[in-house]
């Protein structure tokens, strides 16, 4: 019989072990016994755990979501309701996400999305979130927050991708979004979306 409390600890191992192996990889191109192996357990045990590769590689996802999550609830409770968008904005460009495994996790799950129904509900949930969050950071600040939420999403997406697949870093990226985003939050900036 297994340790009591062994699962919590192994699914875990397993899933740092994805992030890690495709990070080394810099794609989805992993096999389950790899990523066993650095884990340091065998590939029947992460399938006992996980079943596949999708649904490891899921499993991590959620893991990077949910940090990313505490970022920004982190990053908005240290706001007052003037700097939320700001908040917002930050904690999407924390260095914790331009690690180099997280990075490759992304553009997996992006790819990942393209094919994967349980993928592309993820990363549906993922923008609904923040656009949700960006909405509400826009309330009484501009005409059409829902407009602006969408430009501001799209343009966090597209300036963390590229950066990511350059391999740049984001230095300034917060603050070039920010400078963005009050210039569609002013007299008319919305009604040219």
């Amino acid at each position: 019989m297994p340790k009591q409390g062994q699962q919590p600890i192994r699914r875990a191992a397993l899933v740092a072990a994805t992030i890690e192996e495709i990070g080394a990889k810099g794609s989805l191109d992993v096999t389950v016994s790899a990523i066993a192996k650095r884990a340091g357990m065998s590939s029947a045990l992460a399938h006992h755990y996980f079943g596949g590769k999708t649904d490891i590689f899921l499993a991590a996802m959620r893991h990077i979501l949910r940090e990313y999550a505490a970022e920004v609830r982190q990053a908005l409770h240290a706001a007052d309701p003037a700097t939320r968008l700001e908040a917002v904005i930050a904690a999407n460009f924390a260095p914790s996400s331009f690690e180099a495994a997280t990075v490759s996790a992304w553009l997996a799950f992006y790819g990942l999305a393209q094919r994967d129904a349980q993928a592309r509900r993820l990363l549906a949930v993922y923008h609904a979130r923040l656009r949700s969050n960006l909405r509400f950071a826009l309330r009484g600040r501009c005409t059409a927050p829902d407009r602006v939420a969408e430009v501001l999403g799209a343009l966090i997406d597209g300036v963390y991708l590229r950066a990511a697949l350059a391999g740049t870093g984001v230095s300034g990226s917060a603050e070039e979004v920010t400078r963005v985003a009050h210039a569609l939050m002013t007299e008319g900036g919305a009604d040219a979306l």
